[in-house]
């Protein structure tokens, strides 16, 4: 098994998404990227911690490769916005690729670079590409949120319409 980490706006909706992924084992919500040791959400959304919403995904990459979780990262956020996400604003917000190995780094970058260079977006990219160092894991009513209450509003309309663009341009990689 590997782990990768991202960061693409709320958790929630990253979780929501990477969960449907043939080879994705868990994602957990968490923290990473800032100075606060053992932030806590109340933490997080202050805005001073310097930590990142992010979600740690367990994949087997015999059966999903890490680009193709690069893809599915990059075609689920808009990575030209910085420290926001539709109507989620702050710096807990802002889109980040904390790679586990070099190798990870690599591709990151490459994809990234690969992007730019073909002006995939109408703005310059923003994201970060940075070695994960510590993570720290959300508080339990983060975890599984989509599944857990899909009926709450923010469900309802952010991430519902997000995972049905998903399915509607992913079918051969989910479950």
């Amino acid at each position: 098994m590997s782990v990768a980490v991202f960061g693409a706006g709320c958790f929630w909706c990253v979780e929501a998404i990477f969960l449907h992924l043939n080879g994705v084992y868990k994602v957990v919500s968490g923290y990473t990227g800032g100075h606060t040791k053992n932030p806590t959400y109340k933490d997080i959304c202050a805005g001073d911690t310097g930590h990142v919403e992010v979600c740690k995904i367990t994949f087997n990459p015999k059966i999903i490769p890490f680009k193709t979780l690069l893809k599915t990262f990059w075609e689920n956020h808009d990575p030209t916005t910085l420290n926001k996400q539709g109507a989620d604003i702050g710096t807990q917000y802002r889109s980040a690729i904390f790679y586990t190995t070099d190798k990870q780094k690599e591709l990151a970058i490459n994809y990234k670079d690969r992007l730019e260079n073909n002006n995939a977006f109408k703005s310059a990219i923003v994201t970060e590409i940075k070695q994960l160092e510590k993570f720290y894991i959300a508080e339990d009513y983060h975890q599984n949120y989509y599944n857990d209450n899909p009926n709450q509003p923010y469900c309802m309309f952010v991430i519902k319409p997000k995972l049905e663009k998903f399915f509607e341009n992913n079918e051969k990689y989910t479950k």
